[in-house]
């Protein structure tokens, strides 16, 4: 089984791919997009968005990490794609999924499966611009409103000469509602030939194994399950039990203390308490511990609240 840290625009940073991905149970995990509009990025955008780039474009565990594009033009996506893979990125991911209303109101996005052709040209031109040794994968949901065009943008990518395709198994219209659609998924997977990759929905070993059964896919990708719980990915690939509260608690101090320039420390605050929001699904601990910090606002207090 493959399985794949999904890329969390806001929330899966740099700190949070090295935590999630210690254990080494993630084969691959994928950057915040870089969202491309009409200009080159300098390789210092990149290295701040995939700092790993400066260590063998992996976190410490040796867990592969691809930076991702999200934009509507072929010619500056294929150029910044090749400065991406220059710096030392393992290939490149286009994100055809986000479903946010700014990023879909510029043309971004999920917004992009409402016309087959420009994935197309897009994936095509990231194709040529990347080393033919390096992957270039897409990510996308089944439609904008509905999945009547999910076989024409899957037929799309493939056809321009990407080497997988992750799918979200919800439209853009459904945002993260469930359920999440795993037998849409294997419609489409029927339909292509290269390798097919689940996102939705996973919370648990058992969702992992009925996501495979019904989607037929042999990879998946962890997303907000992964945040909810963890060792998500070492439950599933080796029958670990959940991380207990106390590791948690471990957990949540090495995020609140991990090196950062002091420039990105300003959001933590609030990225710690949207952390806590997740883990509310799996730990009653959670709820307690985020009405104990919800009003503080400096992140020294909230570092000591975490330890107690």
């Amino acid at each position: 089984m493959k399985i794949i840290l999904a890329p969390m625009e806001g929330v899966v940073d740099y700190a949070m791919r090295e935590l999630l991905t210690a254990s080494g149970d993630y084969d691959l995990c994928v950057t915040e997009f870089v969202r491309v509009v009409d200009q080159l990025y300098r390789p210092a955008h990149f290295r701040k968005i995939c700092p790993e780039l400066d260590h063998g474009a992996a976190t410490r565990s040796g867990t592969p990490v691809r930076v991702q594009l999200l934009g509507q033009h072929p010619g500056w996506m294929a150029e910044n794609a090749a400065v991406a893979t220059h710096l030392g990125s393992p290939g490149i991911d286009l994100n055809f999924g986000c479903p946010a209303k700014t990023v879909n109101r510029h043309k971004g996005g999920a917004v992009l499966l409402r016309e087959p052709e420009t994935l197309y040209r897009i994936v095509r031109a990231v194709r040529e611009a990347v080393p033919d040794r390096l992957p270039v994968s897409a990510k996308m949901r089944l439609g904008y409103e509905t999945p009547d065009l999910a076989l024409d943008c899957a037929h799309a990518i493939e056809s321009a000469g990407a080497s997988t395709l992750t799918v979200h198994a919800r439209t853009k219209a459904e945002g993260y509602r469930p359920p999440a659609h795993w037998h849409i998924i294997d419609d489409i997977r029927r339909h292509v030939s290269l390798p097919v990759i689940a996102n939705g929905d996973i919370w648990s070993r058992e969702d992992a194994e009925n996501c495979q059964r019904i989607s037929g896919c042999k990879g998946i990708m962890l997303g907000r399950g992964a945040l909810c719980l963890p060792n998500l990915a070492a439950v599933i690939r080796r029958q670990d039990r959940a991380l207990p509260w106390p590791g948690l608690c471990d957990l949540l101090v090495s995020y609140a203390t991990f090196p950062r320039p002091d420039k990105a420390r300003g959001y933590l605050p609030s990225r710690i308490k949207q952390w806590l929001r997740y883990l509310m699904r799996q730990y009653p601990e959670a709820r307690i511990l985020f009405e104990k910090i919800k009003q503080l606002r400096q992140l020294d207090e909230i570092t000591a609240m975490l330890k107690l």
